[in-house]
């Protein structure tokens, strides 16, 4: 699946970044709990260099509890990084955010010195809603659709810490075609630049190696299908997603699919753990599949 997503405001966003790194001393990113190996944005990995960054697994609630704590130790084993999940159901998790600043530059804080701070992260992701939690009073514009946030803002949201905001932004070519599908389906990208049917076939056909108890239990099956194709018929039926001759309309059915996960429905779900991805850069390279057995 090929993104064809990438509005001018984010290409201008990107340049901000890159122009506003020197003047910051560290990065958090916000990466989806269900998602955070997709979710990572290559770029910054190339353009932070030394300086230390915060990854935050935001939606963690939505996400596999198990897995979140798998992503989290694979994280930290970047130089310069430290991992947290939180919801934004819990804003005292969100406020302890600031400490681990603190401790990730301790000499900096020590002096009394504010912590320049970015904020970063693919669109829809949470950005604004943590910005809000942290400053304590509504700042930052939220929804749930990508491309809220159209520019950069400074915050000084006290505690030592100042932080600058950026628009949500994906990067222009996103190489593996699994993590396109997951960003589709986490409402990374608008709607429009998607396939329905295509993104819940995908999603299927994980949902059923991975969590089939999860979808019996939803859509009320007597019995796990066998295929997404299977699934998706048995979800269309059970919903009533039919046109003529009893033949049930995927386009409807996938879009129902895809909201049950997003909003939840479907129990905490995470759509990939770090050993899926690092095989699938590795398949991309060679030219073979991705495999979704893996936990």
């Amino acid at each position: 699946m090929q993104i064809q997503w990438f509005p001018g405001h984010m290409h201008k966003a990107q340049l901000q970044i890159k122009e506003s790194l020197p003047r910051v001393d560290m990065l958090i990113e916000l990466l989806d709990a269900r998602i955070p190996g997709s979710s990572e944005n290559p770029m910054l990995a190339e353009l932070r260099g030394n300086k230390p960054c915060l990854k935050v697994l935001s939606k963690s609630d939505l996400a596999d509890p198990v897995l979140t704590r798998q992503w989290q130790a694979h994280l930290e084993k970047q130089t310069g990084v430290r991992a947290r999940a939180v919801t934004t159901t819990q804003a005292g998790t969100i406020a302890r955010l600031t400490e681990v600043c603190h401790k990730m530059l301790p000499h900096r804080y020590a002096k009394g010195k504010p912590i320049r701070t970015m904020i970063v992260g693919i669109p829809n992701v949470g950005k604004s809603t943590l910005l809000n939690i942290l400053a304590g009073r509504k700042i930052a514009k939220t929804g749930n659709e990508p491309a809220i946030t159209k520019q950069q803002q400074q915050v000084n949201i006290g505690k030592g810490i100042v932080l600058l905001d950026t628009p949500g932004i994906l990067w222009p070519n996103v190489e593996n075609e699994s993590s396109g599908y997951r960003l589709a389906a986490t409402a990374a990208i608008k709607d429009t630049a998607m396939e329905y049917a295509d993104v819940a076939y995908f999603v299927a056909g994980y949902l059923l190696q991975n969590y089939p108890e999860a979808l019996t239990e939803r859509y009320s099956l007597e019995a796990t299908p066998i295929d997404p194709l299977s699934l998706l018929d048995a979800i269309g039926k059970k919903r009533g997603c039919l046109v003529k001759g009893g033949v049930v309309d995927y386009e409807r059915t996938s879009r129902i699919f895809i909201n049950d996960l997003r909003a939840g429905q479907l129990g905490p779900i995470t759509l990939e753990t770090p050993a899926m991805i690092a095989r699938e850069n590795a398949a991309r390279v060679s030219g073979g599949e991705p495999n979704f057995s893996d936990r």
